[in-house]
């Protein structure tokens, strides 16, 4: 059907050229005549008057009329009236058919023209369809091919009881206990959800009366536990059972001086010293399998190891403070205190990442114990720590070994078996803000790990200053999966004379990189208590290989009721598109999820834990999934890849049927924020008409009012999907909602004009820099060191930029997870507060997980809306906002994630001379 069209249209088009022929010619003919007649007039009056002796012409008669007759002579002059009349109204005849000869032609070639580029655009479109009809052939041969089914989540396998009682077991297997020989696993299948109880320690006999805690943390505790997803009601869906138990401890305020001087060789504090074994308990078992003992204090005071005379059975023991020959490596979990809040964000109690160099070089205050028998090498320690806080050497160190505090100051005395360390919290604070380094000596060997040295620990990190542990013999919270080596410098007691060169050859680099992860690893699991609960739960699940729950989208509501149907417009869609074929039109499909629910953690874990920092929930995928070889797409993993010319490669024509790259195919969605401009989204929207790879529009409506009812939304043949918005606020540009089925996001404004080659272009960059932001309009930040010593926003024409903004960028749906449930409340507050840096924030949180800068494509700088209404970003105080923005973004993340990049994106053979038979990858790009 298609060719036959084709056909009956070349045929028009010849015999438009033919009459085209036929015209010429006559107006040719009609041009002479004229010419012709004025040559003959000139020529008889030249005839008449080189022959007057045989005729007299006319001027003879007009020069001798006295020799006429008065009759004659009026009679030749009206005969050479009437010859001027006739020869004037032939001149005007022929002037009229000759502009009307000329209207003609330049409607017919008008009408060419229009053929030519209808002919174009249909061979254009043919193409297209030809190509699609390719693709979907390609489609129909790979699902027929499929030799696996689609996966989906299995139905959830659970136990049927509570666990059945087995005998006690002796105290030699309790300290042999590992999680193959004391944890049940059949409790915890790998589609269980991981289910955890918690014990309730207001109703539980035995927490109520051996084990009972303070009130405020007993509260905490049961809320945090509410807040994990993981939490079940039903004992007998339970893969683990919490018991939470503690001291109820006196009011660290009441630890006067005085009790410091009088009671420093015999400091305890008063402990219940009625616990009981946990045989009690309703789901015990007999011997305690699957349980999990947290001892918690929200104190820095170091504790008894209370619980290491008591029969634990198989339960694994999670708690501060442990003794060499009482913690089982990869059952028992080594936990810090509770020193932080119960949740919220935490930016505000931490210390800037830069400078990289602070006040003092190395700070330690604390004291020995008058009982500590210290060694010969502990005494060497010492010696040497206080004869280099003496040196002559330009760094600055505060070590303090002697304590003494003011005699009206209460004290806080923090016991580490051998030390004790002295100060107030807030001074130990100031002091650790101004250090670069932060010693922390370490208890005896017989010690894994202490209260005291966790507290230390927590401490340092806050504050941003590199902790350097002096021995080798304790461990770390959670060192199972946190890689503590990016974090903490760890030395060996024997090198203490090579510390000095050591920290003084930690490059600038390497200290904020380290001061950064800690600040990472301190946020995520140490600063509150709410983060503590959830890494517990998350680091037992991560060592049964059990995928966390799914990431939470948000359901997207529909501006319109159910039984509304949105008008559709009759006008011609707006067709401004160059006339080149740019790739199938394909029916929308979703990009697939969670394929690596179960291998990510076997290959990623280590990342995950500490690079993205984000172990509490799956994703349905990530920007950081593995790359297959080149070669695996033809041998044996072909199945969605469409590699241009098949593998051969080519030029714009093969380029543009095929979307080739490292990944199999994939569409995007286009996210449009709009408020109160119908019009111009309409006009947005219509824009969008034929344009490849695109699986739907999202329009977030941020307006309170709804749409007009006889509004007329333009079919541009992907599903259009207004969102209402709950409030209106520019992070609902970020929102996860579940209507978005694919990786790749197109964040738009509502009066942004891109071109379809341009956005093809720039999904094209993105899909081999998925982790990043990828668009058009470039910005950077610019130190302003003259006034303010701050940042500012900048617009101006760069060479470098840092920021690509959200206004026409692509980026990975991931990102919109974090901007909305891992990006601190206070920056999402301050967007709020401006209604402006949404895209600022975006370009923050990114840099700062993956420490690249964003991408910039094609030479778009800034966009321009004829006609549109006033933005907010024309007015003087949008660029004061968004000064203040990066300085506020800047304190709450504690430094400037964001990098310069002095690189820009355009096609291959861009402005490259190729062969006539050869289309370059884009023509106008």
């Amino acid at each position: 059907m298609i060719y036959d069209k084709d056909l009956r249209l070349c045929s028009k088009i010849r015999k438009h050229v033919h009459f085209y022929k036929v015209i010429i010619i006559i107006f040719t003919l009609l041009s002479l005549i004229p010419l012709l007649t004025h040559y003959y007039l000139n020529n008889y009056e030249s005839h008449l008057q080189n022959n007057h002796h045989r005729s007299r012409s006319q001027l003879e008669v007009f020069e001798d009329f006295n020799s006429l007759k008065a009759s004659d002579l009026k009679l030749r002059i009206d005969e050479m009236i009437r010859i001027k009349g006739t020869v004037s109204i032939e001149l005007r005849e022929l002037e009229a058919r000759r502009q009307k000869l000329q209207s003609d032609i330049s409607l017919y070639s008008q009408r060419i023209d229009d053929l030519k580029q209808e002919l174009q655009k249909q061979q254009t479109e043919l193409d297209r369809l030809k190509i699609s009809v390719e693709q979907a052939m390609v489609a129909q041969r790979e699902a027929i091919l499929r030799d696996t089914p689609e996966l989906s989540s299995p139905l959830k396998l659970y136990p049927n009881d509570v666990p059945s009682a087995n005998p006690p077991i002796d105290r030699n297997t309790i300290q042999k206990c590992k999680m193959a020989n004391c944890f049940d696993h059949s409790r915890c299948s790998l589609t269980s959800g991981f289910p955890i109880y918690l014990y309730d320690p207001d109703t539980t006999p035995i927490l109520k009366s051996g084990y009972d805690i303070e009130g405020y943390l007993k509260t905490t505790i049961k809320q945090t536990f509410g807040f994990n997803a993981h939490l079940t009601s039903n004992p007998k869906k339970a893969c683990i059972f919490f018991v939470v138990v503690g001291e109820a401890l006196p009011d660290q305020n009441n630890i006067e001086h005085t009790r410091y001087l009088n009671q420093k060789k015999s400091f305890t504090l008063s402990i219940n010293n009625n616990l009981k074994n946990f045989s009690s308990l309703p789901y015990w078992g007999g011997d305690g399998r699957n349980h999990v003992i947290l001892s918690l204090s929200r104190r820095s005071i170091g504790l008894e190891n209370h619980l290491y005379t008591i029969d634990t059975g198989r339960a694994i023991v999670a708690q501060s403070i442990f003794f060499l020959n009482q913690f089982r490596q990869g059952f028992d979990l080594i936990l810090p205190p509770l020193l932080g809040p119960p949740g919220g964000d935490v930016w505000q109690d931490c210390a800037p990442i830069v400078p990289a160099r602070r006040k003092y070089l190395l700070s330690f205050q604390g004291e020995p114990t008058s009982n500590t028998n210290t060694d010969v090498l502990d005494n060497f320690i010492l010696e040497h720590l206080k004869e280099i806080s003496h040196s002559s050497t330009r760094d600055k160190f505060l070590l303090q070994f002697e304590c003494v505090p003011a005699t009206d100051q209460q004290f806080t005395l923090l016991e580490f078996k051998d030390w004790l360390l002295c100060g107030t919290e807030n001074s130990r604070k100031l002091v650790l803000k101004e250090s670069t380094f932060a010693l922390i000596l370490t208890p005896s060997e017989n010690v894994v790990t202490s209260t005291l040295l966790l507290s230390r620990l927590y401490e340092s990190l806050r504050s941003g200053s590199v902790p350097v542990l002096l021995g080798e013999h304790v461990l770390l919270p959670y060192q199972e999966t946190i890689d503590w080596r990016k974090v903490v410098i760890t030395l060996p007691k024997a090198r203490i004379t090579e510390i000095h060169f050591l920290l003084r050859s930690v490059s600038d680099g390497d200290l904020l990189m380290m001061r950064r992860q800690g600040r990472i690893i301190w946020e995520k699991y140490l600063s509150t208590v709410q983060a503590t609960v959830d890494t517990v739960v998350a680091s037992l699940r991560d060592r049964l290989g059990i995928p966390p729950k799914p990431v939470l989208d948000i359901t997207a509501h529909s501006v319109f009721n159910s039984s509304f149907v949105p008008l559709k417009s009759d006008s011609t869609i707006m067709d401004a598109e160059p006339e080149e074929s740019l790739g199938p039109i394909e029916q929308p499909f979703a990009s697939p999820i969670f394929k690596r629910n179960y291998t990510f953690l076997l290959t990623q874990s280590k990342e995950i834990w500490n690079d993205w920092a984000d172990p509490f929930v799956l994703y349905p995928n990530l920007p950081f999934d593995p790359v297959l070889p080149s070669d695996a797409k033809f041998k044996g993993s072909s199945m969605g890849f469409r590699p241009i010319g098949r593998g051969s490669g080519g030029a714009g024509k093969e380029f543009s049927e095929a979307l080739g790259g490292n990944y199999p195919r994939e569409q995007f969605t286009i996210v449009i924020l709009t408020y109160e401009r119908e019009q111009v989204l309409m006009d947005s929207l219509s824009r969008l008409y034929g344009l490849p790879y695109l699986n739907k529009v999202v329009v977030v409506w941020n307006s309170p009012k709804p749409p007009l009812e006889d509004l007329r939304w333009p079919d541009i043949g992907v599903p259009v999907t207004v969102v209402k918005a709950l409030r209106n606020s520019l992070n609902n540009r970020f929102l996860p909602y579940d209507v978005i089925e694919t990786e790749a996001i197109l964040s738009v404004d509502d009066d942004a004009h891109l071109r379809h080659d341009e956005i093809l272009f720039g999904f094209r960059v993105w899909r081999e820099n998925r982790d990043r932001v990828v668009g058009f309009p470039g910005r950077f930040h610019a130190w302003d060191s003259n006034s303010h010593n701050a940042w500012n926003y900048n617009s101006n024409y760069s060479c470098e930029l840092s920021m690509v903004l959200t206004g026409a960028a692509f980026l990975h749906k991931y990102y919109a997870y974090l901007y909305t449930y891992w990006l601190p409340q206070a920056i999402r507050d301050k967007v709020d507060e401006f209604m402006n840096c949404e895209d600022i924030a975006m370009n923050f949180l990114v840099s700062h997980f993956t420490r690249k800068p964003p991408v910039k494509v094609t030479s778009r700088w800034t966009f321009r809306c004829p006609g549109c209404p006033v933005s907010l970003s024309e007015d003087d105080s949008h660029f004061q906002e968004r000064h203040k923005c990066i300085n506020f973004f800047t304190k709450v993340f504690g430094y400037t994630p964001l990098l310069n990049t002095q690189y820009r994106a355009d096609s291959i053979l861009f402005k490259t001379r190729i062969p006539h038979d050869k289309q370059k990858c884009f023509k106008f790009i």
